[in-house]
């Protein structure tokens, strides 16, 4: 029998009634909501001769953040948003610009190194099967603290290595890059996971030089002009990537919200983060 997820293309963008420029394919591994997109026409090549990526731009955003206040307004009115009206309302949602964290929640884990021996993974769902269960971690004792000064605990104390691919990814409110990193789209089983290129800490904090080595090895890969804002970013085909980076939980989204595009949510089985990333090669 036909693999449906083959024949079944589209060249309209439902959301705004535009042309796409090639052929979208809904049903491949890793592809947003098809109503979501607003905009497919970004290639880029990040290194001359090697492959070519499609940047799929969304309305998707996770649904914690101010940026989602924004979009929905952009997207509530009669007839199809304009596509300009959507570019500004998906924008780089910092206040404040720049590359340091700007956040609180949990500061001192998020912008610290595990000191764990770097654990080996090339497939994600062997990672994800690693960690402690989300109730574990919920009811742990004593309990994980979501104030900025909440430092690592013992079940957050390792690194690993992990040879993945990148799916979409997203600009945060803290200055932190939110990366959907899945298993190789030709596994079967789609899975997913957060990984977080972190906005920086103090020049002299220990995890500097790692964190901002991380921090310009992504922004160049991309370029300038490629970056995400608020709404995901999704790359056809997915990049490969390799991370380095420490194990995080994510206590502040124990309850509520889980954090992701709202497409991807039901193949991500984790609270469970890489933050910081320490060490990234794409491509």
């Amino acid at each position: 029998m036909p693999d449906v997820r083959e024949s079944t293309k589209t060249m309209r963008l439902v959301l705004t009634g535009a042309k796409a420029k090639a052929p979208l394919e809904p049903l491949k591994p890793g592809m947003p909501a098809l109503d979501s997109i607003r905009d497919d026409k970004t290639e880029f090549t990040p290194v001359p001769g090697g492959p070519t990526y499609r940047i799929i731009k969304t309305t998707e955003v996770d649904t914690y953040e101010g940026a989602a206040v924004t979009l929905t307004k952009a997207l509530q009115g009669k007839g199809a948003p304009a596509a300009s009206v959507l570019a500004k309302a998906a924008k780089h949602p910092s206040p404040t610009g720049g590359d340091n964290f700007g956040g609180t929640a949990r500061k001192a884990a998020k912008l610290s190194i595990a000191t764990g021996a770097t654990e080996n993974f090339n497939d994600l769902s062997d990672l994800i099967a690693s960690l402690p269960s989300i109730d574990t971690m919920v009811n742990r004792k004593p309990k994980i603290s979501t104030a900025s000064t909440s430092k690592r605990v013992t079940e957050e104390n390792r690194n690993v290595h992990v040879n993945a691919f990148l799916f979409a990814a997203s600009a945060e409110a803290d200055n932190d890059f939110h990366l959907i990193i899945g298993r190789d789209p030709n596994a079967g089983q789609e899975m997913y996971m957060t990984m977080e290129i972190s906005g920086l800490p103090p020049a002299k904090s220990p995890a500097f030089a790692a964190i901002s080595g991380a921090r310009t090895a992504y922004k160049t890969f991309f370029g300038a002009a490629n970056l995400p804002g608020a709404g995901y970013h999704f790359y056809q085909p997915p990049i490969p990537v390799k991370v380095d980076g420490s194990l995080f939980f994510d206590m502040t989204h124990a309850t509520g919200p889980a954090p992701g595009p709202p497409s991807l949510k039901s193949r991500m089985p984790t609270i469970w983060e890489v933050h910081p990333i320490s060490n990234i090669k794409l491509g």
